[in-house]
């Protein structure tokens, strides 16, 4: 079984959720904690999911997917149910 390694530099896709209207927000970034830090200090959110990528192209292909197709964004939904509630 080959070992596996991490990448240096990986991107994210994310969803996360605001506290004060429980509106979802997906982004893309090379700096989850950072990120996730600056919105933050506009108002509280919590990270509801991520997805890890090597790529920066397929992390940016992602998130437009999600951002622009209806059926990505409702297959992702469907698999977080609980996780959304």
């Amino acid at each position: 079984m080959p070992e596996l390694t991490p990448h240096p530099a990986m991107y994210y896709v994310y969803i996360i959720r605001s506290g004060k209207t429980g509106e979802l927000y997906y982004g893309y970034t090379s700096d989850l904690t950072q990120r996730i830090k600056e919105h933050n200090s506009k108002q509280a959110y919590e990270l509801v999911y991520y997805e890890a990528y090597k790529s920066s192209g397929d992390a940016r292909n992602r998130e437009i997917r999600l951002k622009q197709y209806a059926q990505a964004l409702t297959a992702l939904k469907s698999r977080l149910k609980e996780s959304l509630k």
